[in-house]
């Protein structure tokens, strides 16, 4: 049975975020914002079904997904785009591949102890993000 993702984990580290939003093209008043934030993740996982709440106060973005199923999301809230998007198991780690108008891009969620990795791709660029799940 894989790890169980659920919970709250609010973010204490967040590398290389400024050059991973360069690279999904998104304006310089919108990077400096989301630069400032520190964004909650709420996830529910039910089995190979997942629902991923990003929370904000400034956007929120909302992901659900079953685990092997490709599906076509939207990032509202984020870029805008339309991608084919699918994620996977790689043992305990949640590995998604998003194709469309950007190359490489796409991301990967672990957990070690009480801390939930996320490293996000886009083209050249990786953001390594770190989580620490709340009381």
């Amino acid at each position: 049975m894989p790890v169980d993702y659920s919970g709250t984990w609010d973010i204490v580290s967040n590398v290389n975020f400024e050059k991973y939003m360069v690279a999904l093209g998104i304006d310089f008043a919108t990077r400096k914002i989301a630069g400032m934030l520190k964004p909650q993740k709420v996830i529910k996982q039910e089995g190979d079904c997942f629902t991923v709440k990003t929370l904000s106060t400034f956007r929120n973005y909302d992901l659900s997904f079953k685990v092997g199923e490709e599906f076509q999301e939207v990032t509202h809230g984020l870029d805008n785009r339309t991608c084919q998007t699918v994620v996977n198991w790689d043992n305990e780690k949640l590995v998604c591949v998003q194709r469309g108008e950007k190359k490489n891009r796409g991301w990967t969620h672990w957990i070690e102890g009480d801390e939930l990795h996320l490293e996000i791709t886009c083209e050249n660029q990786v953001c390594k993000q770190i989580y620490k799940r709340t009381v």
